[in-house]
């Protein structure tokens, strides 16, 4: 089977966010979902406590918007079961389209076909590297495997200079 239910799930997730869209997010996750996200908690548990989280990040929003793209997606994809992992960027723009800010994480989805054929994400966790000296969570993801280094820029760095 063809990983295509999933591409099809992340650009319908990519649409929901760009749009602050509630009910098409959560369109996206089973009633029993649990996530393990980057933020605040530790979990959510079910779909009642992933919509809350929805509805305060799309409210907290204003008038910006998040653009989302996932880079290195890869896959496995069985008759009823699969599981999806990704870079993933989320790009703060204002109200007219200018790049705000953005930030990197790891994103991995366990899904399941329901009984008639839709599939709905049952876990979900997104994560990013942490220094251990520091603690400090580095939200830049450089190069293909991101930056080989310790401790966390709070920028990408310039290109060097030519000469």
């Amino acid at each position: 089977m063809a990983d295509g239910p999933i591409t099809e799930m992340l650009a319908e997730y990519v649409a929901a966010v760009r749009a602050k869209d509630v009910d098409r997010f959560v369109a996206l996750y089973a009633s029993e979902v649990r996530v393990f996200d980057l933020w605040a908690r530790w979990s959510y548990d079910g779909l009642a406590a992933w919509r809350a989280m929805a509805v305060e990040w799309f409210r907290s929003l204003g008038d910006e918007q998040v653009a989302v793209e996932f880079d290195d997606l890869r896959t496995v994809v069985g008759d009823d079961l699969a599981v999806a992992h990704a870079f993933v960027t989320f790009r703060g723009l204002a109200a007219d389209g200018t790049a705000l800010r953005a930030m990197d994480n790891r994103l991995t989805w366990v899904l399941r076909k329901t009984a008639d054929g839709r599939w709905s994400v049952i876990h979900e966790h997104s994560s990013a590297p942490t220094d251990p000296e520091t603690g400090k969570v580095d939200l830049q993801r450089r190069g293909q495997n991101g930056p080989q280094r310790r401790g966390r820029r709070s920028r990408p760095q310039a290109p060097p200079a030519k000469s």
